[in-house]
């Protein structure tokens, strides 16, 4: 989902303007997550490509991204709450992993393709409907490990000499199992579907839009702006009474990078997400929508000259949530980048 870290500065030490020819999966990197979560925000919103740094020279690279998302807290509105009202599901935890590779391919300074294909490890564990007059049920508990939603995106970014401003086109597709693929395997729910918003993958075919723009503020800063739209256009499930459809979503990063040792990049990011309510007789109409934003402290360490790695944490700063929702104390993401 990355691109390498290319040195900033040149042989004599004065400052050269990075370029993105490889900066497709800047906004990318947002949408994976946020596509397949059970949650409205709750999300890994990073911008990797971001954290790595853009290039401008041709050529492939591979990566792999790891994104951990414990999702403990029970949120509705702005406030943490003990629990939900008398008929509405009660849920306990769920935790996302994603394994993400990626491949990306520049045969010039201003073109760039990259396919990203995560896998999708997640268990959930619910009380089902609950009823302020009985005890607590036992936990009825899922777990998939499957492959998720690929995404297929091109980017230009042509426009200016530096190669600093960009747009991108993408798509993602139905490759994850979706609709009522994964039941639960304990508790009174066992054997019946888990919700379609917490399969692997969500059925539908999304279009993706995005722009991004970044630039050298001084000698050892780098500041970065991106922005993405992603919303469904086809579904799988489209019949009557067994219809889902993922609601639209619109995120935006802003970022600060020191880049006064280019093997050591210390930066931070302001991450936000707006997504609005999933659709259809199978969705969780009044649960799946919201905005959140996090503030995202990492650092980018260069390994060798063709290969990067980044780490990062996530930390929410607020949300604002429809319904009531597990969310994310804190979510981790680290990356491995190799340019060749």
């Amino acid at each position: 989902m990355t691109d390498p870290l290319i040195d900033s500065h040149s042989a004599h030490g004065r400052r050269r303007p990075l370029s993105a020819a490889a900066l497709l999966g800047v906004l990318a990197a947002l949408g994976p997550a946020a596509a397949v979560h059970a949650c409205a925000s709750c999300g890994c919103t990073l911008s990797a490509d971001a954290a790595m740094g853009y290039s401008a020279i041709p050529g492939w690279r591979l990566s792999i991204e790891y994104d951990y998302l414990n999702q403990k807290q029970l949120r509705s509105g702005t406030h943490t709450v003990s629990g939900v009202p008398a008929g509405t599901e009660l849920e306990n935890q769920t935790i996302n992993q994603y394994v993400t590779a990626g491949i990306s391919y520049s045969p010039n300074e201003s073109w760039n393709l990259t396919l990203l294909i995560p896998h999708v490890i997640r268990s959930h564990s619910t009380y089902g409907i609950y009823d302020p007059a009985e005890p607590l049920p036992e936990l009825s508990r899922s777990f998939s490990s499957s492959i998720g939603d690929l995404k297929l995106i091109a980017s230009y970014q042509g426009f200016l000499p530096t190669h600093n401003l960009g747009v991108q086109l993408g798509v993602k597709l139905p490759s994850g199992q979706y609709g009522t693929a994964v039941d639960f395997y304990s508790g009174p729910n066992a054997g019946t579907p888990l919700d379609a918003s917490l399969q692997p993958g969500t059925g539908s075919t999304d279009l993706i839009v995005g722009a991004y723009y970044f630039q050298a503020i001084s000698q050892d800063f780098d500041a970065f702006v991106n922005a993405q739209f992603q919303a469904a256009v086809k579904q799988h499930m489209d019949q009557p009474g067994n219809d889902f459809r993922p609601g639209n979503s619109l995120t935006m990063s802003l970022g600060l990078r020191y880049e006064a040792n280019p093997r050591w990049v210390p930066q931070l990011q302001l991450n936000l997400l707006h997504k609005a309510p999933d659709e259809g007789a199978l969705a969780d109409v009044q649960n799946t929508a919201g905005s959140v934003v996090y503030v995202s402290p990492g650092v980018t360490v260069q390994l060798s000259a063709s290969l990067h790695m980044f780490a990062f944490a996530q930390l929410p700063v607020y949300s604002n949530l429809y319904g009531t929702q597990l969310f994310p104390r804190w979510t981790g993401s680290a990356g491995v980048t190799y340019a060749f």
